[in-house]
C-alpha cells in the first residue's frame, strides 16, 4: 500500500490541525494504520493506531485527551484529529500500515509546527 499523509502545517499553541493519510490499493480495510512522529534531534515515536474496522485505537500516553485516530475505509483515508495542541508536538508526522508484521508502509510525512 501506498500512502500519502496531508495536513500539516504551523499552528499556534492551543490551537487544532487535522491530518490525512491517504491510501492506495483495494485492502485498506485489512491494516492496522498508525501515526508516528519525529521531532528534531529525536528517534521517531508513536502516536496512535486504529484497527481495521476502527473498533479499537490506542494512543501514546502524551497525547491522550487531545488526538483522536479515525478512519474512513471506504475513503481509504486515516485522519489524526489533533486538538490542544503544545510547542513539543512540533514534528514531521507519518502515517503507516500494518498488515500484521509489524508497521512496513510509511508515507512521506508532513510537518506540523506549533508556536508557543
Amino acid at each position: 500500500v501506498q500512502l500519502q499523509a496531508s495536513g500539516g502545517g504551523l499552528v499556534q499553541a492551543g490551537g487544532s490541525l487535522r491530518l490525512s493519510c491517504a491510501a492506495s490499493g483495494r485492502t485498506f480495510s485489512s491494516y492496522f494504520m498508525g501515526w508516528f512522529r519525529q521531532a528534531p534531534g529525536k528517534e521517531r515515536e508513536f502516536v496512535a493506531a486504529i484497527s481495521w474496522r476502527g473498533g479499537s485505537t490506542s494512543y501514546a500516553d502524551s497525547v491522550k485527551g487531545r488526538f483522536t485516530i479515525s478512519r474512513d475505509n471506504a475513503k481509504n483515508t486515516v485522519y489524526l484529529q489533533m486538538n490542544s495542541l503544545k510547542p513539543e508536538d512540533t514534528a514531521v508526522y507519518y502515517c503507516a500500515s500494518n498488515a500484521g508484521t509489524g508497521y512496513d508502509s510509511w508515507g512521506q510525512g508532513t510537518q506540523v509546527t506549533v508556536s508557543s
